[in-house]
């Protein structure tokens, strides 16, 4: 889904024009973000009903070039990582389903 589209769901389901929708979906992924930002040196970001998000240290290691196939060195760094809720997991079919069944 685009953008645009998101919006407009937003401004169809909460009953207000698309200038106030997309005023709220800029303003709600402004604050992800800077609560992202402010993850540089560890800590969460948990979304009620959506997931965790954190930063995780992925340490130095080796690699391989895959032109040459020479040993590299990779410098340690940072990811991002994210954990879905449950009830995420089961909206889009991960865990579980009307019949119990996993998928």
């Amino acid at each position: 889904m685009s953008k645009a589209g998101f919006i407009a769901n937003v401004a169809k389901k909460g009953q207000m024009s698309k200038a106030e929708a997309k005023r709220t979906v800029e303003l709600v992924f402004g604050q992800i973000e800077a609560e992202l930002a402010a993850l540089r040196n560890g800590g969460r970001l948990q979304i009620g009903r959506f997931g965790i998000f954190t930063v995780a240290k992925r340490p130095a290691r080796s690699g391989h070039d895959p032109r040459t196939g020479d040993v590299i060195r990779i410098k340690a760094g940072k990811t991002l990582r994210f954990k879905p809720s449950d009830i995420l997991k089961k909206a889009v079919g991960i865990i579980g389903n009307e019949n119990g069944d996993a998928r």
